[in-house]
């Protein structure tokens, strides 16, 4: 994690509570400017990742999304991303690099101006660019019963609003070196080994609920992944963790007291507790809402090419990791 410290996403990337309510805020009133003048939030783009703006106005009167409901919009295609890439097997590092990618994208954009179902996969496809496991645009729309033009189409525009900052730290390689220093750290015997191996696996599972919360734009990878760990220890009860946190702090440029750092573990773990997932009943009611804001035209015709798509294949369910996932 060394580069980290010298890298965008710790200069740019990490934001303090506040800094994020209100960039949620602002994209969420510009949507709403933009319902009111021109009765629609569609920002069409084509590949060139050129947006354009609707230029008439609209007669009807549309309610827009509450900032609570495009956090729950978010929240419902979080999920399904590491749905996706666990249908792919894709390693951790590209999920977790795919959700960056996302959680990002909406600190430029609502939901209600760029619909999150294509977006989520554009930044699954733009992962696997990055992190260098090759899958094509045409696999991941076969395999998900998707329109892999829509991927195509938004990748130049999630790019430029992640401005080209692609490179993100994860925290699960942290976890593996944080468990291989705890055993020599406690000096492990077989047994405890065994059990730190047992906190590895658990700790992984619980990163990843920690990569749904808001905690990755605001926090270090490597305080994610010392969260995980205390709370997959708290399960596996293998080591004293209190006694590796104060020797974690006694190092040179730890810059945290144990105080602080137990803090910032205990913020983390509580974002996770307060998670909240919308029920079904909340998700269809905020997709009546957010269609109508769209606009029927530019999500409806990325429906037809799907049930084109469809059409043409006749998949059995067996040629597809999850043909149901999308919802």
């Amino acid at each position: 994690m060394a580069d980290f410290q010298t890298s965008t996403h710790r200069a740019k990337w990490i934001l303090t509570p506040q800094t994020l309510a209100e960039k949620y805020k602002s994209v969420n009133q510009r949507a709403v400017q933009m319902l009111e003048k021109y009765g629609t939030t569609q920002v069409e783009v084509d590949p060139s990742g050129t947006l354009s703006y609707p230029t008439h106005k609209a007669d009807k009167k549309l309610k827009p999304l509450s900032v609570e409901e495009e956090q729950f919009m978010r929240a419902f295609y979080e999920a399904k991303l590491q749905e996706v890439c666990s249908a792919f097997c894709f390693p951790h590092k590209i999920q977790a690099t795919a959700l960056q990618y996302f959680k990002r994208f909406y600190l430029q954009w609502s939901v209600m101006q760029h619909h999150p179902k294509e977006i989520m996969l554009t930044c699954v496809y733009a992962a696997c660019k990055i992190e260098e496991n090759h899958v094509s645009a045409e696999e991941i729309g076969k395999g998900i019963q998707q329109d892999h033009q829509i991927i195509l189409k938004y990748e130049m525009a999630v790019l430029q609003s992640l401005e080209f900052d692609l490179i993100v730290y994860a925290p699960y390689r942290a976890i593996e070196g944080f468990v291989d220093d705890m055993e020599a750290f406690f000096q492990a015997r077989d047994d405890e080994v065994q059990k730190l191996k047992d906190v590895l696996k658990a700790a992984t599972a619980e990163t990843d609920k920690i990569m749904l919360t808001d905690a990755p734009l605001l926090f270090p990878p490597g305080q994610l992944a010392l969260a995980a760990l205390r709370m997959a220890n708290g399960i596996v009860g293998a080591v004293y963790f209190d006694r590796y946190l104060e020797n974690i702090v006694a190092r040179p440029n730890s810059g945290h007291t144990v105080s602080e750092l137990t803090n910032l573990l205990d913020a983390i773990e509580s974002l996770v507790k307060n998670y909240k997932f919308p029920s079904e009943k909340d998700m269809k009611h905020i997709n009546r809402k957010l269609k109508s804001c769209l606009g029927h035209s530019a999500h409806d015709e990325s429906r037809k090419r799907e049930k084109k798509s469809k059409h043409k294949s006749h998949r059995s369910s067996n040629d597809t990791p999850n043909g149901e996932m999308m919802g």
